[in-house]
């Protein structure tokens, strides 16, 4: 857990609530042509959490990309995994007898 700015009380970070929520680690290996040299590819890989199989956090930055960018693009390849799984998180709690 992260502490508050102020140092009061703790804080769950925004990534582990996103995992939480259904998100998984995608990955993406982006082609593009190159704007100044077309018959030549670029990679650029994008990393983000995003839900599987709609994707709408890559989606809205191929749309930006097409939009904003000048290489066009060549192809796409994802890999996504879900980093917590409901069988992984366990909560414990202690009783105390007297």
């Amino acid at each position: 857990m992260i502490k508050n700015s102020d140092g009061a009380g703790p804080h769950v970070s925004p990534g582990f609530l996103k995992l939480l929520g259904g998100y998984g680690l995608t990955t993406a290996e982006i082609l593009y042509h190159m704007p100044d040299h077309p018959a030549f590819l670029q990679t650029f890989v994008w990393q983000d959490y995003d839900i599987a199989p709609e994707f709408p956090c890559l989606i809205r930055f191929l749309d930006f990309w097409r939009k904003e960018l000048d290489g066009a693009l060549h192809s796409v390849r994802v890999g996504h995994s879900k980093l917590l799984k409901p069988a992984e998180l366990t909560l414990r709690t202690e009783f105390g007898l007297h």
